[in-house]
């Protein structure tokens, strides 16, 4: 009997001990969260949720202005370097990634490596039609001399096949609309301006496929000055976006209004 209630008592001791950690960890995540946006700036939780909840419509513009096209980032250029987050618990890039940009972060000798990496709600595309794309919350041709860490060192070629910086976007949201944004980042950074750049994946709820991406970026001298949402969507097709399974629709247009 004694033996038997020593192992009662270590087994709640234990059980105690696993609910203190469990606990801890989710303040410390939520910590962890509030320090991330003290630091960078950004949209708060209920914001990027209603992000979430917006709906496509076919022929809408593609790109919702977010805070009247206002970066709500802090202009506090720190040092050279990306802001990596974690995967969260469905291995998803649902954190923001920060940059902290500058001219010797431009790509000027593409060196394209295959990319493997199979983010959520990836799926092959069909042959002669370009669906999917890799997309890189962090463009590879902005991220030169970073590593897979986001620290600075000058020896790194642009972030190609990083998990932490992919999500599966639509081919003509990466190729069309996202590019263009990207163009004003590295157009300031080609005169010579520091720019702080902010890309988040919107998911609702638990899908696997992101429905759409928050860009922001401030150079310090306040000429690039943008905070967009765009639709993950694609013409002709629509999504099961639990599934990032693709759909034919002819009736699906999209429209990108600069």
């Amino acid at each position: 009997m004694k033996l038997e209630r020593l192992a009662a008592a270590l087994a709640a001791i234990t059980m105690f001990a696993s609910v203190c950690s469990f606990v801890n960890q989710g303040q410390n995540t939520t910590q962890n969260s509030v320090q991330q946006y003290q630091h960078f700036g950004g949209l708060s939780k209920k914001e990027y949720r209603k992000l979430a909840n917006l709906k496509y419509k076919s022929g809408e513009n593609v790109v919702v202005f977010v805070n009247g096209n206002n970066s709500t980032l802090k202009k506090n250029w720190n040092k050279n370097r990306i802001f990596y987050q974690n995967l969260d618990n469905l291995n998803r890039t649902s954190s923001s990634v920060t940059a902290y940009l500058d001219s010797k972060n431009l790509v000027k000798h593409s060196r394209r490596s295959r990319q493997t990496w199979r983010p959520t709600g990836w799926h092959g595309n069909r042959p002669g039609q370009e669906i999917y794309n890799r997309g890189h919350l962090i463009a590879y041709s902005l991220s030169n001399g970073i590593n897979k860490f986001g620290k600075y060192t000058g020896k790194a070629n642009g972030d190609l096949d990083n998990p932490k910086n992919l999500f599966t976007q639509t081919a003509y949201t990466n190729q069309h609309v996202q590019t263009y944004y990207e163009n004003q980042v590295r157009e300031a950074m080609y005169s010579g301006q520091k720019v702080i750049y902010q890309a988040t994946p919107i998911f609702r709820g638990s899908e696997k496929m992101a429905r759409g991406v928050n860009l922001q970026a401030i150079s310090m001298d306040g000429i690039i000055n943008f905070n967009v949402y765009i639709f993950n969507v694609q013409p002709s097709f629509r999504f099961d976006y639990q599934t990032g399974r693709a759909i034919r629709d002819i009736n699906m247009k999209v429209s990108f209004n600069q």
